[in-house]
């Protein structure tokens, strides 16, 4: 079995804090979604789905509150632009995240081949080969069957 590196272990870490980032960020995003729609249906907001909603993206829209001003339409229903902002914003940051995760996947894959061929490569009578590819100077043509 290979010898754990320390470029993996740190990738793997990098990784994991990554996914919990990247899942909270949809949470919010899901949560943030429903909380145009309750507002732009003009949801009950004494109800209580809606009151968990609502204060359950109070610290995810913090940063947008006051952003822009909210258009009201009839006595309930509200279209919040400062939410859409905020949708459209943990969008692009959730986006940018998965692809964080990617690329430290790939990093950490690389790394671990390079490894893995290092430690064949070490071992006596052990092909370092890693494809059954052959060059075209090996094979041999065949003439077609009579």
């Amino acid at each position: 079995m290979p010898q754990r590196d320390a470029q993996v272990t740190v990738g793997t870490i990098a990784k994991v804090l990554l996914w919990f980032v990247y899942a909270w960020v949809i949470v919010s995003l899901v949560l943030l979604v429903l909380a145009f729609i309750l507002e732009l249906f003009g949801a009950n907001p004494d109800a209580g789905f809606a009151q968990w909603v609502y204060r359950s993206v109070e610290r995810t829209m913090s940063p947008f509150r006051g952003l822009f001003e909210p258009i009201t339409f009839g006595k309930q229903s509200v279209l919040d632009t400062s939410v859409l902002f905020a949708m459209i914003v943990y969008g692009f940051v959730a986006l940018f995240l998965k692809a964080a995760i990617d690329w430290v996947t790939d990093r950490n894959k690389q790394r671990r081949r390079r490894l893995d061929e290092e430690a064949r490569a070490a071992q006596p009578g052990v092909a370092t080969s890693t494809s059954p590819t052959t060059s075209g100077a090996d094979r041999t043509v065949q003439p077609p069957a009579s």
